[in-house]
């Protein structure tokens, strides 16, 4: 069962380096059309579409992404604490 923990752990980290990767990838101007920017766009717009509806930009910084990683993690830390206390 050690094997559904470090997947359920894998998941949510490579989602949050995913959204790091397109915030850092967007300060270069990287078109939404390149592949690898398209590919970041696909993979994290499930998370940060419905965060957009709901918090507003603070001027010209979109704070979504910092917001869903923090949520990110806090689901990460209560799915784990379920899965070790089911499991252990």
């Amino acid at each position: 069962m050690w094997i559904v923990y470090k997947i359920v752990k894998l998941f949510f980290d490579l989602l949050s380096l995913a959204i790091l990767a397109r915030v850092f990838l967007s300060w270069f101007n990287l078109s939404p059309y390149h592949p690898i920017m398209s590919f970041l766009i696909q993979i994290t717009e499930p998370v940060l579409a419905p965060l957009r509806r709901v918090i507003p930009p603070i001027g010209m910084i979109d704070i979504t992404p910092v917001v869903a990683i923090i949520l990110l993690q806090m689901m990460e830390g209560i799915i784990l604490a379920i899965l070790s206390g089911i499991f252990w």
